[in-house]
């Protein structure tokens, strides 16, 4: 499946290991950057450049990474068509896929450990969409 990914310079590092997951896993990038973490950035850019990938339908899924992940999911959900999820752990990354069918999801570098977004990417890859009675409610987020 095709991936879009982005991060701004403190998001770099974790994006870099979930990049190299999915490239391993078999899925095909779309690395929109940054590419290293000295260089500041502005998380907006890529978050939104992200979701717009995502809602165009170029990119099944999107993933975006900034410190705290709250600023760049805040960006990509200004774009109509993405629903971008700012998760925690594992069990948040399932409900937006089963509840809220999100096709973004989004990580804090500077708030939780590499193994747990690592865990946290294939929770959301591998859980489906529930539809039924979340289907009207994903609706009306547009």
């Amino acid at each position: 499946m095709k991936i879009a990914i982005a991060s701004d310079h403190a998001g770099y590092p974790l994006k870099a290991v979930l990049a190299e997951d999915l490239r391993a896993l078999g899925h095909d990038l779309l690395d929109l950057g940054a590419h290293d973490a000295t260089t500041s950035v502005d998380y907006p850019d890529f978050g939104r450049a992200c979701a717009e990938k995502v809602a165009s339908g170029e990119a099944e899924f999107g993933v975006v990474v900034c410190g705290s992940g709250i600023g760049i999911s805040i960006a990509a959900n200004r774009v109509p068509g993405a629903r971008c999820a700012l998760v925690h752990d594992n069990i948040g990354a399932r409900l937006s896929r089963q509840h809220n069918d999100a096709n973004m999801i989004s990580f804090g570098a500077r708030l939780m450990g590499t193994e747990t977004a690592r865990d946290a990417l294939r929770a959301f890859l591998e859980t489906p969409f529930e539809g039924g009675r979340h289907a009207a409610r994903r609706d009306k987020l547009g």
